[in-house]
């Protein structure tokens, strides 16, 4: 069992100073009108309007890595088997 270690009862409850004490407004605040701003939207359609479909240095880069017999590095292929050994695989529900 566990004992319970809580004394707040043994302290006095202040009261609450008046002062500090807010009140509700006596009219509701208007509600605020919503809006939709498409500014963001349409800076983004702008950015991928001028990037490029196809990027030279990324292919060549790709091209190269694709060739290399040393990447990825053995680490990486082992930390990924890893973690593909170790995660949950749905077959085994025995639902």
């Amino acid at each position: 069992m566990i004992t319970n270690t809580n004394n707040v009862g043994s302290v006095p409850t202040p009261a609450p100073d008046p002062r500090r004490t807010r009140t509700a407004p006596a009219t509701p605040a208007p509600a605020q009108e919503e809006t939709l701003s498409t500014a963001h939207a349409t800076q983004l359609k702008a950015a991928l309007a001028e990037t490029p479909a196809v990027r030279p240095e990324v292919v060549e880069r790709a091209s190269k890595l694709a060739v290399d017999p040393a990447y990825p590095p053995i680490k990486i292929i082992n930390e990924v088997a890893r973690m593909i050994a170790n995660s949950y695989d749905p077959s085994s529900n025995q639902d």
